[in-house]
């Protein structure tokens, strides 16, 4: 277990154990959130070295294990939700997971270092995530119901996006422009120099994978019946309680990995990790869990929610023309700080 891994769980399980004699509910969210981060890690993790070691290209590697890693958090608890019946707690994770990426995550990066932006990246990636965003207002808003026809479009969506990204991937491996996003991502699952030979000790990453889909389980039921309990308990809906206690828990993966590459002077990696997640989110998370069931939305995320996504995504226009500065880091963290309060008062 890697050091961030062992403070991120000792955190967690303490503050879990703690609140357990007080509130079971709370205790149950915090592990729940604990184990869902753990788990999501060690699964990316592990399929990552497992596909190495049996020869599947690093670039598919890049562009799939990655790419769902980063929304396997909220991908866990939204599916579990939709179980369980509780659509409105996996929309509203859905929708402030997408707005906690470019507020809270982008904004708390900038701060932290400015973000610098290349043109691509405002010429594609921004539009393609302000498109999906948009196609993500349309199934929301229209009808009440995400139903298993936006699911089934939504999920072709993501074959198509994913298949965007193989194809420029290869485009610009050819033109020589291997310090991109995709290289950068590619070059971050590689398996250490030190690794055993290939074909020996391969059970390890099995059991990488076995016990970070278990954890990815554990605590996506853990978290989705305490986030349930703790809203009925504080009397707020369970559409609030996705929009800031799960969104914010579920995107932790991609705030710790933006920290870590604005850090080492990755911007590429933070940048293409916020847009991309956004879009994975949207189309794969929202996706997969209305194929589970159809979801009800609540008229507050209709009315006020997938406006302020798409602010957000929108505002990522003028913030990346050349960097986003910490002025703009700064206005991206208020905001987002601001969107809190709003949602605590109105409950």
């Amino acid at each position: 277990m890697e050091r961030t891994q062992f403070i991120i769980a000792a955190i967690g399980l303490a503050l879990g154990g703690a609140l357990l004699p007080f509130s079971p509910d709370w205790a149950a969210l915090v592990v729940g959130l604990t184990l869902l981060v753990l788990g999501a890690d060690w699964l990316v993790d592990g399929s990552a070295r497992l596909a190495s070691r049996l020869g599947v290209s690093h670039l598919v590697i890049g562009l799939t294990v990655v790419a769902f890693g980063t929304s396997a958090p909220e991908l866990g608890a939204s599916v579990q939700a939709t179980l369980k019946g509780e659509g409105a707690l996996a929309i509203g994770n859905v929708v402030g997971s997408n707005i906690a990426n470019i507020c809270l995550i982008l904004g708390l990066t900038a701060l932290l270092r400015p973000v610098s932006c290349t043109p691509r990246l405002v010429r594609e990636d921004v539009p393609a995530m302000i498109g999906v965003t948009a196609i993500g207002m349309l199934a929301i808003g229209t009808g009440g119901v995400v139903g298993r026809i936006e699911g089934v479009v939504l999920t072709l969506g993501i074959f198509g996006y994913t298949f965007w990204l193989y194809t420029r991937g290869r485009r610009e491996a050819s033109s020589g422009l291997e310090g991109t996003v995709a290289a950068k991502l590619v070059e971050a699952v590689e398996p250490p120099s030190d690794a055993p030979p290939e074909g020996k000790r391969i059970w390890r990453e099995v059991v990488l994978v076995v016990v970070g889909a278990a954890a990815l389980g554990a605590g996506a039921q853990m978290l989705v019946f305490g986030a349930s309990s703790v809203a009925v308990s504080m009397g707020v809906s369970a559409s609030v309680i996705g929009l800031t206690i799960v969104a914010f828990g579920t995107s932790v993966p991609e705030l710790v990995t933006c920290l870590n590459a604005v850090l080492k002077k990755e911007s590429d990696i933070a940048t293409g990790n916020i847009l991309g997640s956004n879009v994975f989110n949207i189309l794969s998370v929202l996706g997969v869990a209305s194929l589970v069931r159809p979801m009800d939305v609540p008229p507050d995320i209709v009315s006020r929610d997938i406006w302020v996504m798409l602010a957000a995504a929108l505002v990522c226009l003028p913030l990346m023309r050349k960097r986003v500065s910490r002025v703009g880091g700064g206005f991206l963290f208020l905001s987002y700080l601001l969107y809190m309060v709003y949602l605590g008062l109105k409950g």
